[in-house]
């Protein structure tokens, strides 16, 4: 299991979590009838684009605030990132 330090919550009103080597950030997907609710993931560090996995899947949310709060909710309970960049429930 990764350790991980509490939620953070940036400027963008997006929430953040720092595990060992990764950070995990809420996330929205734009998509057809609205937005899917995810977690984005990047090494820390790293350069390039963050690898997002969508959370609570079949749900669409009407608002990109309603799906952002919702994948605040799931990276709290998030346990961890595993070393291939796979989120760890």
């Amino acid at each position: 299991m990764s350790a991980f330090f509490p939620i953070d919550v940036d400027v963008t009103g997006m929430a953040r979590r720092v595990f060992v080597g990764f950070e995990a950030v809420s996330a929205v997907v734009p998509g057809e009838g609205g937005y899917s609710a995810a977690i984005a993931v990047k090494g820390l560090g790293a350069t390039g684009a963050p690898r997002f996995h969508k959370v609570l899947p079949g749900q669409i949310f009407k608002t990109a605030t309603a799906a952002d709060e919702a994948a605040s909710a799931e990276l709290e309970r998030l346990n961890g990132v595993s070393a291939d960049a796979e989120l760890v429930w």
